[in-house]
């Protein structure tokens, strides 16, 4: 590893490290594969492998049918819907890049999915059917994502970060609001956190403090959640 002179966005030059293309490479595809659009699928597919029992109001008929319209309507709101604003926005102009570099980029995509968020949480609280902690996952992650979009304005909030900061809080709420032993898996989700974080300082897709902030935004909006709606 190498280090070379950069300037940064208020114009200072100061030295990084320049990384060899096949970090940079690794680097990426830790980005794509642990992208925040796939998080609420993931974190549905914990709940319902781990703990199935407090979703049985999701199988009165069949419980694999049941689970699969759940994985249904999480995967359209949560990852169809914003790719397909994203998608959208890029072809009418609104953003430069579907990758969303700029502060810019990002604010379109930012109200959609605080959108979604919110139709997702009030709809699963309005049925009753989902277990209070559940709802309070997505109330979580719409109460980051607005925060996310008040911070965006200041800095390029690490989304990635915040989304796994999410995961972190909703595992710290299990244990707080559930009193549920989720160690193992809160272990495995620090470990996962912190290539993340590594990765996107690699790509310097981010600086360590939008790095930290997408931690303490994602963290602190799920514990805010469990305390609203299951504490």
């Amino acid at each position: 590893m190498q280090e070379q002179v950069v300037l940064d966005r208020d114009g200072h030059l100061h030295m990084e490290p320049d990384f060899p293309p096949a970090v940079r490479s690794l680097a990426q595809v830790i980005s794509y594969v642990t992208h925040p659009l796939f998080i609420p699928t993931l974190v549905t597919f914990l709940v319902l492998q781990s703990i199935p029992e407090y979703m049985v109001a999701f199988k009165p008929l069949s419980k694999q049918f049941a689970f699969d319209m759940l994985y249904f309507r999480v995967v359209i709101i949560s990852l169809f819907f914003p790719l397909l604003t994203v998608l959208l926005a890029k072809a009418l102009g609104f953003i430069s890049s579907i990758y969303m570099k700029t502060q810019r980029d990002r604010i379109i995509p930012y109200v959609a999915i605080i959108i979604y968020y919110f139709w997702a949480f009030y709809t699963f609280l309005q049925e009753g059917r989902a277990p209070k902690f559940y709802s309070a996952f997505f109330l979580g992650m719409f109460l980051a994502i607005s925060l996310s979009f008040v911070t965006n304005s200041f800095l390029k909030t690490s989304m990635h970060t915040v989304g796994w900061g999410g995961v972190i809080g909703f595992l710290l709420s299990l244990m707080w609001g559930m009193h549920m032993n989720v160690s193992v898996p809160l272990i495995i989700t620090f470990f996962i956190a912190g290539v993340v974080a590594t990765a996107r300082m690699v790509l310097k897709a981010h600086t360590p403090a939008e790095v930290y902030l997408g931690f303490i935004i994602g963290i602190i909006c799920q514990l805010a959640a469990c305390w609203i709606l299951v504490v």
